[in-house]
């Protein structure tokens, strides 16, 4: 099956935010008994159609999928030129829309474990989301994340004449995006993709590294309650990351709050995008592998 290639969604409907934005959204239902929910946040300059051969995956595992296009992207965007605005609410309100989804997916699947998957710009926002609703989840995967205030230097180092300073480390590159993926086929793909962008506009921009003070404030990661299970998938060439440096600086913060359960998987080579990379089957497998134990735990502490 291709990367991009879109399973064909059980049910497409829409939510709208407190600030009256019609949040796009899509449910892919689960190939024979339902074990669970994942819902996935899709990353910056992106949408959730990208994410076809996961979904694919997930529901051929008994998993039913929910999944929106944020604020500023895909169909949630109005028309090409709002790609990249959030609008007033901002980044803080773009993790509110993921729970809002969250509380869809649970009115809807009673009883079932929800788990929240964020990849890049979407795992930031899981890490918000997690802050003040860690008790709504049964466990959260991060993928392509890091510690945004790393990140946020890295920006800033950007507007003293850097440019593009995601792909530096690849020099001389094919394209702009060879940060993205080891496969030029997914790199191409992002490319020609017309609800895929480079970039937010500038006051979202704003808004998400402001978050970086948060997530890296210990009285805030408090509030995560202690027994969440977390999961980080992350390749080690991947610049978001900081090339791992920001993933073990966001595992010592957790822990330090007494997060304990958390568990990783670092791929040699690998660049932003694990789960469309070269070794994708493997990076799945490992995923689902991880989701698999978060579900039988549910199971067990409901048994109790």
């Amino acid at each position: 099956m291709p990367i991009a290639a879109l399973v064909t969604p059980s049910c497409q409907f829409q939510f709208t935010s407190t600030d009256g934005l019609a949040i796009a959204c899509a449910r892919w239902d689960a190939r024979g008994p339902v074990r669970g929910v994942v819902q996935i946040a899709h990353g910056m300059g992106e949408h959730i159609g990208r994410y076809g051969g996961l979904i694919e995956v997930l529901v051929e595992s008994g998993l039913i999928v929910y999944g929106n296009d944020h604020r500023g992207h895909g169909r949630t965007a109005p028309y090409p030129q709002a790609f990249g605005d959030f609008g007033e609410g901002g980044f803080r309100l773009l993790a509110e829309d993921i729970f809002h989804l969250t509380l869809i997916a649970k009115k809807e699947n009673p009883g079932k474990p929800l788990i929240l998957l964020g990849h890049s710009m979407g795992s930031f926002a899981a890490q918000l989301y997690a802050i003040d609703h860690s008790r709504d989840i049964a466990g959260l995967a991060l993928s392509g994340s890091g510690a945004l205030d790393g990140l946020a230097r890295v920006a800033r180092s950007a507007h003293r004449g850097q440019d593009n300073i995601l792909n530096q480390a690849f020099q001389p590159a094919r394209t702009p995006f060879d940060w993205l993926s080891r496969d030029t086929s997914v790199v191409d793909a992002f490319m020609s993709d017309p609800l895929c962008f480079a970039t937010l506009q500038p006051l979202s921009n704003e808004s998400f590294l402001a978050a970086a003070s948060i997530l890296a404030d210990p009285a805030s990661l408090r509030k995560i309650r202690s027994d969440l299970p977390i999961y980080l998938l992350s390749g080690s060439d991947d610049p978001v990351g900081q090339r791992l440096e920001g993933l073990r600086i966001l595992i010592e913060r957790y822990r330090a709050v007494g997060v304990q359960n958390i568990s990783h998987d670092f791929y040699p080579g690998g660049r932003h995008e694990m789960l469309n990379e070269m070794n994708r089957a493997e990076v799945r497998a490992n995923l689902l592998r991880w989701i698999s134990s978060v579900l039988e735990r549910h199971i067990s502490s409901e048994a109790s």
